[in-house]
């Protein structure tokens, strides 16, 4: 198991260091595949916080990309307010990791 996500890391960490557009993009058509751009915007709140808002929250958090991919995959409430997100666990870590890494790039 530790082998698998090794690997999808350097997976993931290989396109965003060969290309980062290409990472944005990808990790952009997954947000809006998976419905998460009906309640978060870029940098503008929406049902949920912005993005923006999301890194900034996290940009001095040593574990931010555990958490954040723990946080999409369960889903939850009560961080940004009384609505819960939907979990989606259907997404890979591969996928965990790619939105994650993403939206904590996002100033």
């Amino acid at each position: 198991m530790l082998n698998k996500v090794v690997a999808a890391l350097f997976v993931v960490a290989g396109v965003l260091a060969t290309n980062p557009a290409q990472a944005n993009d990808e990790a952009l058509a997954l947000a809006q595949k998976n419905v998460c751009t009906a309640c978060h915007g870029i940098d503008n709140k929406l049902v949920g916080p912005s993005y923006k808002d999301v890194a900034a929250k996290y940009a001095e958090n040593p574990n931010a990309l555990s958490e954040l991919k723990a946080s999409i995959k369960a889903g939850g409430a009560g961080k940004w307010g009384n609505i819960p997100m939907p979990p989606q666990p259907q997404l890979s870590d591969e996928q965990l990791t790619l939105l994650a890494q993403w939206i904590l790039t996002i100033k």
